[in-house]
């Protein structure tokens, strides 16, 4: 335990003097992994097992680059990318406003449908947020809307994108603790839909203490209405056809990655908004994030070798049985360090620091691993909008220099309230994570 604890300062220490994760979790995992691994003595010389150790962070690297099933994250990228590029934030959002607008809060609401519905394609929470700034906050304001509630609506609908799937977080739990990657696509479906859900409740409750500060909108005619349809129903196949396909066992997430690749380059054709240049851009900027995104990982299984070696594991849990706490209890404790640990890290790399740890602990105490990752990915989703680091409220303000931050994170508070009563949800009724996954395989 003692030299786990001191392998997760050097990482920190690392981490504050701003080397990339990635490094700092390969060096901290390479070096504590010869430290675990032992000292030999050759002619009176203290030495490592160097061979054994290069080998196995060598090894690392070359299965992460050969494995087929990691191919699903670029291809998912390439399509988020290809169907961003094709307009389709501006697309969704008139399709919500067309259907959520009339009403009071309705701009909000479809901020929120619109999030989710775009980041859940693109994949990445903070695009998702940087998009949405310039589609939707602008037309929030022009109808009087407050700063506050325009921003935490897009602020907090952009984090949904990490749960719904196709989801390149659940992707990355699932390698990290070898389970299924469909089964976790069907696990996060209903926990998506019900933090849209909860997250329009959240505007309801706003709008309904203070009236003011979100007037009602025009009503859409039917005609309106059929038009916004029309715009996004290319996507909304694809998205029917690719995570369909998986639910229903036609495809497995890699050829469906596949396919949605291609059908997101087709839909750029379609929509005419693809030329040599930018598919040059969107082919290098997808190789770009998918390659930073491997080099996470390698450093990351790097560093749970050293966990693992260390020990830490085991003797957490021994002391988990022997104190005789209760296992709900823990999952509780884990969940609360999560959102502290949110204060100060993003979402994905708290999911590579701590996984590795909590999951074998979680697998002893009889806990579904499909479940836990559904908590998980709920709670790093609240660090996104959770002070002081936010990065989503940072990403917002950087995009609009008239919001400070403050003004975001005042505003943010009814919805990150609505995230911990999902979590609790989630946490005492399985059922709702689970359900999906069970009735399908």
């Amino acid at each position: 335990m003692f030299t786990a604890f001191i392998g997760f300062i050097c990482l920190f220490a690392l981490i504050l003097l701003r080397t990339p994760l990635a490094i700092a979790m390969a060096v901290v995992g390479f070096f504590g992994f010869a430290y675990t691994q032992g000292l030999f003595i050759d002619d009176g010389i203290i030495d490592f097992n160097w061979r054994g150790i290069v080998y196995m962070a060598s090894r690392t690297a070359v299965s992460i680059a050969q494995s087929y099933e990691l191919s699903v994250i670029p291809l998912f990228i390439l399509m988020g990318d290809f169907i961003s590029r094709g307009g389709l934030s501006r697309d969704l959002y008139r399709f919500a406003q067309a259907f959520f607008g009339r009403k009071r809060g309705g701009l909000a609401v479809s901020t929120i449908v619109a999030c989710g519905g775009f980041s859940s394609i693109c994949g990445s929470s903070l695009a998702t947020t940087a998009t949405m700034a310039k589609v939707a906050y602008p037309e929030m304001r022009q109808k009087q809307y407050d700063k506050s509630l325009a921003s935490a609506s897009i602020a907090s609908g952009s984090t949904l994108g990490i749960l719904i799937p196709p989801s390149v977080i659940l992707i990355i739990y699932g390698l990290i603790t070898e389970q299924s990657i469909r089964e976790l696509f069907a696990a996060g479906f209903l926990p998506g839909l019900l933090g849209v859900v909860l997250y329009i409740l959240a505007v309801k409750f706003v709008v309904w203490r203070a009236p003011h500060l979100a007037p009602p909108g025009n009503a859409s005619s039917r005609a309106e209405k059929f038009a916004a349809l029309k715009n996004i129903h290319h996507t909304l196949l694809l998205f029917i056809l690719v995570m369909g396909g998986i639910y229903g066992g036609v495809f497995t997430p890699t050829e469906a990655a596949g396919i949605g690749a291609f059908g997101g380059f087709l839909i750029s054709l379609f929509r005419k908004t693809l030329t040599l240049p930018i598919l040059i851009n969107i082919l290098k900027e997808s190789g770009i994030t998918s390659a930073k995104l491997f080099t996470l990982l390698i450093g990351a299984l790097i560093f749970s070798r050293f966990i693992s070696n260390s020990g830490a594991v085991e003797e957490l849990t021994d002391f988990i049985v022997s104190a005789n706490i209760s296992p709900f209890a823990v999952i509780i404790g884990m969940m609360v360090f999560y959102i502290a640990l949110g204060m100060i890290l993003e979402s994905l790399s708290m999911i590579l620091l701590t996984v590795p740890l909590f999951f074998p602990i979680v697998a002893m105490l009889g806990y579904d691993l499909v479940w836990f990752g559904i908590l998980v990915v709920v709670i790093t989703e609240i660090s996104l909008i959770t002070p002081p680091v936010g990065l989503n409220v940072f990403v917002l303000s950087s995009v609009i220099p008239s919001l400070s931050p403050k003004e975001i994170f005042s505003g943010v508070l009814p919805f990150w309230g609505a995230d911990i009563i999902r979590l609790s949800l989630l946490m005492l009724f399985p059922a709702i994570s689970l359900w999906l996954p069970q009735l399908l395989y």
